[in-house]
């Protein structure tokens, strides 16, 4: 269940990255609301698969997942540019979040 509960604090992580970019200093409410109950809920999820899980493990995991996916979502959305390169690198940290929860 942490697993479960950790991998979806990451979607979070990148819910509240993305939200908080695009809050412009906090001047736009809807973004910026988006950006507060996301970090609360990836936060309390992070605080919770603690409980069971290595501290160093589950914030390199919660990270990794968070990383990839606003990198992801900013190359798909036109935000960032994208490249062979930038999905490679992207893909080695999706790569090795796996080996930690394999490892696990």
């Amino acid at each position: 269940m942490s697993w479960l509960v950790l991998a979806l604090s990451g979607v979070l992580e990148a819910v509240w990255a993305t939200a908080l970019g695009r809050s412009e200093g906090f001047t736009r409410l809807v973004p910026s609301v988006v950006f507060a109950v996301a970090v609360t809920l990836s936060m309390g999820g992070l605080a919770y698969a603690m409980r069971e899980l290595p501290v160093g493990t589950a914030y390199a995991v919660w990270v990794g997942i968070g990383a990839s996916l606003t990198v992801a979502y900013a190359m798909v959305s036109g935000d960032e540019p994208a490249s062979v390169l930038r999905v490679l690198l992207i893909s080695g940290i999706v790569v090795c979040v796996a080996g930690l929860k394999l490892l696990h």
